[in-house]
């Protein structure tokens, strides 16, 4: 399933606060960890190889499955047993 957002207004922190500016760098990182974690799930189960995930996130076959594999696993192991 893909979510989409049509609002094309964003709230940009005021640089001039730094809390506030560092709290969003904060969560938009986690957001993008999510996604990037569930674009990898995702693209595995549909028989995409390290290769092509790697190439899709500009990054090498090691370093994709260093930073996923273990995570996909377990992931996909919590699914079948549901």
């Amino acid at each position: 399933m893909v979510t989409t957002s049509t609002s094309t207004s964003i709230a940009v922190p005021d640089p001039s606060d730094p809390e506030a500016a560092f709290a969003s760098v904060i969560a938009l990182r986690r957001l993008a960890d999510r996604l990037e974690l569930a674009a990898v799930n995702v693209a595995i189960r549909h028989g995409w190889s390290w290769t092509d995930v790697a190439a899709a996130l500009g990054v090498t076959r090691q370093a994709a499955h260093k930073k996923f594999a273990h995570r996909v696993e377990q992931s996909n192991k919590h699914r079948r047993r549901s």
